[in-house]
């Protein structure tokens, strides 16, 4: 038997040549498997939390400003509702969408009016409350639940009916670290710190923290929420409450600035109400001053909400008169919420 060497040699070859190219191949697919697992990896590390609840959990007060469960500083933005029984068709799951995703909203306000028609005439009205609680919960966001007080000043005037409004709401949504709860709106008239509003906010915490530990609570304080000195010369024993600021860029200048700026050195504030009109929520629009508050809120790390989400015919109101619910296109915002777009989104 005649063996071919040549033959053998060459069949040799060939064979290591396939062999070679299925392990080269091999390698190749599993490379690219990997690249694409190292490439999963690296998007996830490096995406930026959201500025939504999901990524930041409940919030406390450090150092006198807001932060996450991280610990890291967040500043919350969003609209306010005018009275939910006024306008309650713009308090909507698709308008507060619209907010959060087309101008990066993070926050909604419900004023629920206490007198003018509001909750101590109807009680009903907390089902609405309850459903846009839950349609801002449902979006991932944060919503504070505002016991409107104005005409009543007072908050020791209904504060049986508050206590028994906040039992009621903090035991529902004790597990929701959504939920932001302001307990009185604007304290005005004759009223002091010491003697009406702390006094009253004492009592409403407590309702809130047998059920809630840990929920921001907002406290207003006199003068429609612009004496935020006194409150910080005698603050409450909590610590997690935040302290209301109010302005309106027509009315309240560097005046109330320089007085916040005092008081953080003490307190966490919260500017839960500002409108680019004047007190009354008309006159103007004021938007060079209201640009002064934009930077001092930015530079302070104040969160807000502003005034407001309706189609009143004012200055302050967010949409022109008609507009109909859901309807965010600029040609139905109002000077105010031109301004308000622009600011929410930067």
């Amino acid at each position: 038997m005649v063996i071919d060497m040549k033959k053998i040699l060459l069949f040799i070859i060939i064979s290591l040549i396939v062999v070679l190219g299925f392990l080269y191949l091999k390698k190749d697919n599993n490379q690219n498997i990997n690249n694409e697992e190292v490439k999963k990896d690296v998007q996830s590390s490096t995406t930026v939390d959201n500025n939504l609840v999901s990524s930041n959990g409940w919030l406390e007060i450090k150092n006198n400003t807001l932060v996450n469960e991280k610990g890291n500083m967040i500043q919350l933005k969003g609209m306010s509702t005018h009275g939910i029984q006024w306008y309650g068709k713009f308090a909507n799951e698709e308008m507060i969408k619209k907010l959060r995703d087309e101008w990066n909203s993070n926050l909604f306000r419900i004023a629920m009016y206490t007198e003018e028609g509001g909750y101590i005439n109807d009680k009903s009205i907390k089902n609405k409350v309850e459903d846009v609680v839950d349609t801002a919960i449902k979006l991932d966001m944060y919503v504070i639940i505002d016991w409107h007080i104005l005409s009543d000043g007072d908050p020791l005037k209904h504060k049986e009916e508050a206590k028994e409004f906040f039992k009621e709401v903090s035991q529902k949504y004790k597990n929701k670290p959504n939920v932001i709860y302001e307990i009185c709106n604007e304290p005005n008239g004759n009223v002091t710190w010491d003697n009406n509003i702390k006094p009253y906010a004492e009592e409403v915490i407590n309702v809130i923290r047998e059920n809630s530990k840990n929920s921001i609570i907002i406290v207003g304080t006199g003068t429609w929420s612009q004496d935020v000195d006194k409150a910080a010369n005698n603050p409450l024993n909590d610590k997690n409450v935040m302290y209301a600021l109010h302005f309106y860029s027509g009315t309240h200048t560097e005046w109330l600035r320089n007085r916040a700026k005092d008081a953080l050195t003490k307190i966490p504030l919260f500017v839960s109400e500002w409108g680019v009109s004047d007190a009354s929520g008309n006159g103007g629009v004021y938007l060079d001053e209201a640009r002064k508050w934009i930077d001092f809120m930015n530079e302070n790390n104040l969160s807000w909400a502003n005034w407001a989400l309706s189609d009143k015919n004012e200055s302050s109101a967010l949409l022109l008169e008609g507009t109909q619910p859901n309807n965010l296109e600029d040609s139905s915002l109002s000077e105010s919420g031109k301004f308000i777009k622009e600011v929410m989104k930067d």
